[in-house]
């Protein structure tokens, strides 16, 4: 049964790309034999793909769930900060949901999925809340790397609205630098030299022997950028060193 809730789900299609350069496709020609097998006799299935056989920078070609205008709706949410963009990354779930909650009825239950930016308000999944509306490291990164495939795809000349509304327009390689500054803000002192992590720890913020050791939270609050969680998750929330390395 369909549920139609604004989730990170939603934007997992993203991660479903790859990019075939021209001179890897014609050392593979088994590879290139089946493609056009599928195009040729499960047209309903090669629908549901990019057009692979067509070009685009560098000659190269694109295998993905999403093009064009599929890809910029789905944007068009997931950059809304109404919606999934908070100012340190994506959240799980769309803020939307906060004043009109998803219900699902069913066999006289009624199921609701809320906005919850930071610990659960139940104690399913131990408490946990990182697929209600919290930030997550991993995924935030995946969403990073996807958009840095399209980009060798499309070039500079795609263009997106990012924030949604703004009105500014921003290339792909673009908006991925913009969700890697939000996400490294969680670790950065503002200009009140404040840590978003540490919200309003008084002695994580000032002690100065505990303001310079960072924590790896396993997610974060998807307002305030609070950490949340296990404070030990370097096991992906460290993802954020290769963030805040110069890029070679």
């Amino acid at each position: 049964m369909p549920m139609k809730i604004r989730s990170m789900v939603g934007l997992i299609p993203l991660f479903a790309v790859e990019i075939l350069e021209p001179e890897l496709i014609e050392q593979l020609p088994d590879f290139k034999r089946r493609l056009k097998w599928f195009l040729n006799y499960r047209p309903d299935l090669a629908a549901l793909v990019s057009h692979w056989e067509e070009p685009g920078r560098g000659n190269r070609r694109l295998l993905s769930l999403l093009r064009g205008h599929r890809m910029k709706c789905l944007l068009r949410r997931m950059l809304d900060e109404t919606e999934f963009l908070s100012d340190y990354g994506v959240r799980s779930l769309s803020r939307a949901h906060q004043e009109t909650p998803y219900i699902f009825d069913f066999m006289n239950h009624s199921l609701s999925v809320s906005f919850q930016p930071g610990e659960s308000n139940s104690s399913a999944f131990g408490g946990n809340s990182n697929w209600r509306g919290p930030i997550w490291f991993p995924v935030n990164f995946l969403l990073i790397t996807s958009l840095r495939r399209f980009a060798t795809f499309y070039g500079d000349e795609f263009k997106i609205e990012c924030p949604t509304g703004s009105g500014k327009y921003l290339s792909i390689d673009e908006v991925a630098d913009e969700l890697a500054l939000r996400l490294t803000r969680l670790f950065r002192r503002d200009k009140q030299g404040r840590r978003a992590i540490f919200g309003d720890n008084v002695k994580l913020q000032d002690d100065p022997h505990f303001r310079d050791h960072l924590l790896f939270h396993e997610y974060f609050h998807g307002d305030d950028g609070r950490g949340i969680g296990a404070s030990h998750q370097t096991g992906w929330t460290g993802l954020v060193a290769s963030l805040l390395a110069p890029s070679s």
